[in-house]
């Protein structure tokens, strides 16, 4: 596809920190009720429609301030951590430039993060937000645009975290044979309790600032939105300008890393240099333990981890949340949410494996 159709834009993010390789839409909101039978009937894949993102309250905005506040020292170091891997691992003797290729919209916070962190350190680096969607793939044509500018060997994928592992699966699948790219994709997580990513700061499930909103911290983008013409769609949320918090998040962070030192911080290693296989089967047992106790259909209605807990919870029809214990401060906002709905919640302990938070999606057929 030409270059030339492409064009990038950086939401309400600064031009420098990432371009996002998509098509901004107009498009009609289909509301979360229906948009749940239609994709659990198998008449629309979830990529075909949006549910129009609601404000957050006022408590969902204090218990992001309160998670960015205890958590945010972590998120400064650990992202150094992983930006200092990246210089060893992907930039190397020959300074090979970093292109960071975030998957929006989890990915998009890390990746700024990253971005900002490489340049602090004078690594030569560039910024994408480009579309990944479940059973549909990586949108090709963002692909082949950033491969006609930089080539493939400096690439690196960003998301968020890890859940069961699910886009990392298809990201496997979308590269396996297309030149340039290793067997294993190189994905960068933060958390990677699936135990699935190339580089990941811990196997850890914990409470990160941004997992827990939406567009009000990924630069007021929506979700992607599939296209057969062109690179993948989205929704500009303009209605949710009043409550960005995109840039308040990188500026706490950097205020953060100001404080560190950074000569002493090691960087992160990869996953199979941490030999972190107990991880991915502690996944796995756990999903099919959900599977047959709660006589699931599909894996697809299981979302662990606190982040994608909490994102069920506000986008979808949940059924049950599964917690590790109801005094964890870092569940406080998905308890709340799930109290607010009606939402079935129960403390299950150690049942939920390496996750501390889990929602089961209502089966609305």
């Amino acid at each position: 596809m030409p270059t030339t159709a492409i064009t990038p834009f950086s939401g309400s993010y600064q031009p420098e920190d990432v371009q996002f390789l998509l098509q901004p839409l107009a498009m009609a909101y289909t509301p979360v009720a229906e948009k749940e039978q239609l994709i659990q009937s198998g008449q629309s894949h979830y990529s075909d429609m949006l549910s129009q993102e609601p404000a957050p309250s006022d408590k969902h905005k204090a218990l992001f301030n309160q998670a960015l506040y205890e958590q945010g020292f972590r998120l400064a170091k650990e992202s150094v951590a992983l930006a200092k891997a990246l210089q060893q691992q992907v930039a190397g003797e020959q300074a090979t430039p970093i292109i960071l290729v975030s998957l929006v919209r989890a990915g998009v916070p890390l990746g700024v993060i990253l971005q900002q962190t490489l340049r602090e350190m004078g690594v030569a680096s560039v910024h994408y937000g480009i579309s990944i969607i479940r059973d549909r793939g990586i949108d090709e044509a963002a692909l082949a645009y950033i491969e006609a500018k930089h080539g493939t060997q400096g690439i690196v994928f960003v998301d968020g975290w890890t859940g069961k592992g699910a886009i990392t699966d298809e990201l496997a699948k979308n590269l396996a044979g297309r030149p340039g790219y290793p067997e294993q994709p190189r994905l960068v997580v933060l958390a990677d309790p699936g135990g699935s990513a190339w580089l990941s700061a811990s196997s850890d499930d914990w409470l990160i600032p941004f997992g827990i909103l939406g567009a009000p911290v990924s630069g007021l983008v929506s979700r992607s939105i599939w296209t057969d013409k062109g690179v993948h769609g989205c929704v500009l949320c303009d209605h949710l300008a009043a409550d960005d918090c995109s840039e308040q998040l990188a500026d706490v962070i950097t205020a953060h890393r100001k404080h560190l030192n950074l000569d002493s911080i090691a960087p992160a290693l990869l996953t199979e240099q941490q030999g972190r296989v107990q991880p991915r089967l502690a996944s796995r047992a756990v999903i099919q333990h959900i599977v047959e106790h709660y006589q699931v259909d599909s894996i697809n209605r299981i979302k662990p981890g606190i982040a994608e807990a909490t994102r069920a919870v506000l986008r979808r029809v949940p059924d049950h949340v599964l917690v590790r214990s109801l005094n964890d401060p870092d569940v406080e906002l998905l308890v709340h949410l799930a109290q607010a709905s009606g939402v079935v919640i129960s403390e299950v302990g150690d049942n939920i494996g390496p996750y501390r938070a889990l929602t089961i999606i209502k089966k609305v057929l």
